[in-house]
């Protein structure tokens, strides 16, 4: 997979791209990701990206120019399928990122993200070159390059090989439409605080429906809208109605 972000600030990437997963991921070239300077699109003396926007207001936006020119200039490279290319605006006036999406976006083959600064971006950007805008919660960012990191990470760690397990993203919370199980590991007794017998038992069958259970469990306490859209059973639904 590819991904091309393009910012203002692309120093930023540097830490968050050269550790952990991701970074594993880029060296076992699972994934490519080019992280673009608009600054570089922009032609004048002072490689100017922003304006002050027509009809007053504060603050600066985003000129089109450099934006589409950069993003041209990624598809380019690209021999088959560039009309299926997402092309995302990271913006808090997008949808809510979510497990689903970052589904969603891990089977391109390409992605190009843009990170939005100061006041916004030209309208025209939105109307004629994105495809997708996404937001990653109901606040308000100097950026979108956080946004960003949060949808290569999210994505990156779904890519077949990425995970030391394939069934590492299966159990996940939203995977499954609930929130993940208790996890316990060594030692069995901690401070006098013990790990639940059933995960001690060896009885994988007991296990796998405890921890079923306790998603449920987790899920109805701490985000109950949630299990309006979960797949439970008929004995599942009539667990949630009696603890409610």
């Amino acid at each position: 997979m590819q991904i091309d972000i393009l910012t203002l600030f692309p120093q930023m990437f540097q830490s968050p791209f050269s550790t952990g997963i991701l970074k594993r991921a880029i060296d076992q070239k699972l994934v490519g990701i080019n992280i673009q300077n608009i600054r570089d699109c922009a032609h004048d003396k002072h490689h100017t990206v922003d304006d002050y926007a027509y009809g007053g207001g504060a603050g600066m936006v985003l000129k089109p120019e450099p934006i589409f020119e950069a993003v041209e200039s990624i598809k380019l490279d690209i021999k088959e399928g560039v009309n299926m290319l997402p092309i995302i605006l990271l913006t808090p006036q997008g949808r809510p990122f979510s497990q689903q999406i970052a589904h969603e976006l891990s089977r391109y083959r390409q992605v190009i993200l843009i990170c939005g600064r100061y006041e916004g971006v030209d309208e025209r950007v939105r109307e004629h070159l994105v495809t997708d805008e996404i937001s990653i919660g109901d606040y308000v960012l100097s950026g979108g390059e956080l946004a960003a990191m949060v949808v290569a990470e999210a994505v990156v760690r779904l890519l077949p090989g990425v995970l030391g397990s394939e069934d590492s993203p299966l159990d996940d919370s939203y995977a499954t439409g609930l929130l993940e199980y208790p996890q316990y590991t060594r030692p069995a007794v901690y401070k006098g605080w013990s790990v639940p017998q059933v995960l001690l038992s060896g009885n994988h069958a007991q296990i796998a429906n405890w921890r079923r259970e306790q998603a449920i469990l987790r899920t109805l306490e701490r985000r109950p809208d949630l299990l309006d859209k979960a797949n439970l059973s008929l004995e599942e639904k009539r667990l949630v109605n009696g603890l409610k």
